[in-house]
C-alpha cells in the first residue's frame, strides 16, 4: 500500500486552515471604527490567504476549488453561515480571475501573484462587502489592507526566493 505524505500537501493544507482561521477571526477579533466603518485586524490577515491560495494553485492546479469549498464548508457549519457564505462567493468569483491570470499569462511567478491579488482583492472585497451588508468604506479598507498582507507575504516569499538563489550560486 502506497503511503501519502501530508507535506505534499501542505499549501493545500495550509490555505484550507486559513480560510477557517481568518473567517473566525473575522468573528472574534475587536472591530475599530474609522470614518464610520468598521476595520478588523482580520482584515489585514485576509491578504495572506491571497498568497497561500495562488501557492495551493501551483500545487493541485484546479482541484484547488475543492479545498476551497473544503474550507468553506468547515467555516459553514463550525464558525458562521453568513460569513462561509459571502466568503465562498467572493472566493469564487476571485479564483476565477486568478485562474484566468495562471492559466493565460505566461509572467515569472512573482508577477502572477502580485497581478492575481491587485485585481481579485478588490473584486473579492467588494463581493464580501455586498453580501455581508457592509458599507462602501469597507470595501476600500478591506482591499487596502487585503493588497498590504499580499505585499507582506509576497515580500518574505521574494527574500527567501533570493536566498535559495544565492546559496545555489556559491
Amino acid at each position: 500500500m502506497r503511503k501519502i505524505n501530508p507535506l505534499k500537501y501542505r499549501a493545500t493544507l495550509s490555505y484550507i486552515v486559513t480560510i477557517v482561521l481568518i473567517n473566525t477571526l473575522f468573528l472574534w477579533m475587536p472591530v475599530y471604527s474609522i470614518a464610520g466603518s468598521t476595520i478588523t485586524t482580520a482584515d489585514f490577515a485576509a491578504g495572506s490567504i491571497f498568497i497561500v491560495r495562488d501557492f495551493a494553485q501551483r500545487e493541485i492546479k484546479h482541484y484547488v476549488l475543492l479545498a476551497m469549498l473544503i474550507g468553506g464548508a468547515i467555516t459553514y457549519f463550525f464558525v458562521s453561515h453568513t460569513l462561509a457564505i459571502a466568503s465562498i462567493s467572493a472566493f469564487l468569483t476571485a479564483e476565477a480571475i486568478d485562474w484566468s491570470i495562471f492559466s493565460f499569462t505566461r509572467k515569472p511567478l512573482s508577477d502572477r501573484l502580485i497581478w492575481s491579488s491587485m485585481i481579485s482583492c478588490p473584486v473579492d472585497s467588494f463581493i464580501f462587502a455586498h453580501l455581508a451588508g457592509l458599507h462602501w468604506l469597507d470595501i476600500l479598507l478591506m482591499t487596502i489592507t487585503k493588497f498590504v498582507g499580499v505585499l507582506i507575504i509576497w515580500s518574505i516569499w521574494k527574500v527567501k526566493q533570493s536566498r535559495k538563489t544565492e546559496a545555489c550560486l556559491t
